[in-house]
């Protein structure tokens, strides 16, 4: 139980303080990043990259046996880097985005898969896989999924509202608000002088927010997000306006919520707080935004290095990694590499279905 909730609470922290989108005087901290997420829903086509480097990856299993099976698994995740670049735009939605996915170590390799979503289709090119040959047939090309035909053979129905962008963008501001409101500024947020940020070139920022978490508050940090944030959270996630788009049963998050806020849940959480520092580590947990004279969060990053032990089973695990996100040419026209595949370019599931058939029989 402590272990889940160390592990929950410090996933739930990070999604949180990446949701934070990080206003032309200079504000307070807490402030100046709830009118940049405000002014964040105002974006309606952008250029993004980003990028997240696993610096260090261990495992420690308790045997010998055990930690041969992981080996190689950490060293090709080892500095692993996962790149993305992007292009956006709102009406008519379309974004286009290529992922490349570095792998190190003995097997190193090397995956780049470009991508294109539109309101009711996304397009997805079948890269060439090392170990996994492919026909040439298809290398290259892109695979069509359409979201309609996919819902209805899930049987449910597909609506356009579930990738609709800016309602998204909404409930993310009511959700980045709500969680602000719950942490005390002094504590969790500051500023920090730009030349101090060590930002990428071409992004003139005239504030820089930092959201911190260390050993002294996570337990304080995650009693509010667990006791006040999230109970909150689960009312705006409930609400008719992003019922479409969420497709969350409103009987599942009442049954959430009233389990969050049981005596049960509070006694277990206060048991786990009691020991967290036997389980949980944070050496660093940093996300810096970079806000412009437009009050455009243009940039963001992370720093986390942690560690999660489990003393019963003998199991340690660490984890340091960085991330960045880079937003450009906001609100302007926005230009499309790729554009949207059509003719030739295109595979349908069923046609690859047919091809590794083929590739089955021989």
């Amino acid at each position: 139980m402590i272990k889940k909730w160390g592990l929950s609470a410090a996933a739930l922290l990070l999604t949180a303080a990446v949701i934070l989108p990080a206003c032309s005087s200079k504000q307070e901290p807490k402030e100046a990043l709830k009118a940049a997420a405000t002014k964040a829903t105002t974006m309606t086509s952008y250029e993004m990259k980003s990028k997240f480097v696993i610096n260090n990856l261990t495992i420690d299993e308790g045997s010998a046996e055990s930690e041969a099976m992981t080996t190689q698994v950490l060293s090709m995740l080892k500095n692993a880097e996962i790149m993305v670049d992007g292009v956006y735009q709102a009406d008519p939605m379309q974004t286009e985005a290529t992922m490349v996915l570095n792998l190190k170590g003995d097997m190193a390799m090397s995956f780049t898969v470009p991508m294109v979503v539109t309101p009711e289709k996304v397009f997805i090119k079948i890269p060439s896989i090392p170990f996994f040959p492919l026909p040439e047939t298809l290398v290259g090309k892109f695979l069509e999924l359409d979201m309609k035909e996919l819902a209805e053979q899930g049987g449910t129905e597909f609506s356009p509202a579930t990738i609709d962008t800016q309602k998204a963008q909404k409930l993310s501001n009511e959700v980045v608000d709500t969680l602000m409101a719950e942490y005390d500024e002094t504590k969790y947020f500051k500023n920090i002088d730009p030349k101090d940020a060590k930002l990428p070139e071409g992004v003139d920022a005239k504030q820089v927010v930092q959201f911190q978490v260390t050993n002294d508050n996570i337990k304080e940090a995650i009693t509010i997000l667990v006791n006040d944030a999230l109970p909150k959270i689960i009312d705006i996630v409930g609400k008719e306006e992003y019922k479409d788009m969420l497709q969350i049963d409103a009987a599942d998050l009442a049954k959430a919520k009233e389990e969050l806020q049981s005596g049960e849940a509070r006694t277990e959480l206060d048991k786990g707080l009691a020991d967290l520092g036997k389980y949980l580590t944070i050496n660093q947990f940093q996300f810096n935004t970079a806000i412009n004279k437009d009050d455009f969060p243009v940039y963001q990053d992370l720093v986390m290095d942690i560690k999660v032990t489990d003393p019963d089973k003998g199991t340690n695990v660490g984890l340091s990694m960085t991330g960045s996100n880079q937003y450009s040419k906001i609100n302007e026209k926005p230009a499309f590499k790729i554009g949207i595949p059509q003719g030739d370019d295109v595979v349908s599931m069923e046609e690859l279905q047919e091809q590794f058939g083929v590739m089955g029989t021989y």
